[in-house]
């Protein structure tokens, strides 16, 4: 495939975060090159960059060798599944993007001498015995649990990406992404915000596991793509932790979900999963002093933002 003024590659490019990256970077003037094999993503995600001359979007999985001509100037890598209901059913294509995957792109990288941002996660920490979260935690996971094929997908690649520093000298950088919500995300996601504003939207209780009082520290999206696009046009390897350090219970999050929808639900409680973090909330002091970012959008307007993505979704859903 031959490409024009140094395009920028997202990896996952059609998918929830990825599409907003994209849109980010062409907003910023660059050309950018979508990859994705549509297995969680969506075309309808990027339909509105389509027209675009400095847009493309490429079907194609990088668990197989990708070759451009020409220049690559950033690779942000970005392709996996990461939500709950993906761990039990795409458990093997979760393990093998974050390992062959990472690896082809790795390689594509190295071979451009391009930038490359991998999307990390705080589920490297698992269900963390330190808090708030520094980089410098090594986690409690479970190697061998129900989240493990991401938990560990994750590892190997934070691992790998920092052996082809050392031993290629590649240019590389890694983000540690902590629950991101907002526009595009799947209603089927099983991630706690789309199913309390599915939930909400259509007068079922909201499905909330446990007693609620595990935490959770939600960003919005266009904090966190513009994080990302800051560890990606700096010098720093990372880890970098981003996310948004306002840490609120579950229960909190259904109550402010009914609040703002004006639904009439109520809160129905299930056993806990097994492995579930009981608190999540990043030490962001890295992200500060090194990028000069932290989050602007408090949890209250992100919401206000999001659900009239859903309300859409259920308006075409009949």
């Amino acid at each position: 495939m031959l490409l024009a003024s140094d395009p920028t590659v997202v990896t996952g490019g059609a998918g929830f975060l990825g599409s907003h990256v994209c849109e980010e970077l062409l907003r910023r003037g660059r050309h950018v090159v979508a990859v994705d094999n549509f297995v969680t993503g969506r075309e309808a995600n990027v339909a509105h960059l389509l027209a675009r001359p400095e847009f493309a979007l490429l079907e194609h999985d990088v668990c197989e060798p990708l070759t451009f001509d020409g220049a690559v100037g950033m690779i942000l890598h970005l392709a996996s599944p990461a939500s709950p209901v993906d761990f039990s059913r795409l458990g093997l294509e979760i393990l093998r993007v974050n390992s062959a995957g990472t690896w082809n792109m790795l390689d594509l990288a190295s071979a451009k001498g391009a930038r490359f941002l991998l999307a990390s996660t705080s589920e490297v920490y698992g269900d963390p015995l330190e808090h708030p979260q520094r980089e410098e935690y090594r986690g409690n996971v479970n190697p061998i649990g129900p989240r493990a094929v991401y938990d560990e997908g994750k590892r190997f690649s934070e691992a790998l990406t920092v052996a082809c520093r050392n031993f290629r000298g590649a240019n590389v950088g890694i983000a540690r992404i902590f629950n991101t919500y907002g526009p595009r995300m799947r209603a089927d996601d099983g991630r706690v915000i789309p199913n309390f504003i599915r939930q909400a939207l259509a007068g079922e209780p909201l499905t909330v596991y446990g007693d609620g009082k595990q935490t959770r520290s939600f960003c919005y999206v266009d904090d966190m793509v513009r994080g990302l696009l800051a560890l990606a046009e700096s010098s720093e390897t990372g880890p970098v932790n981003l996310g948004n350090p306002d840490e609120l219970t579950v229960l909190e999050a259904a109550k402010l979900v009914i609040e703002i929808t004006g639904s009439a639900s109520e809160i129905a409680h299930r056993p806990i999963a097994a492995d579930d973090p009981r608190r999540r909330q990043p030490d962001i002091t890295r992200a500060r002093q090194l990028l000069g970012w932290e989050p602007k959008v408090s949890f209250r307007e992100g919401l206000v933002n999001t659900i009239p993505y859903f309300e859409r979704l259920a308006a075409e859903a009949g």
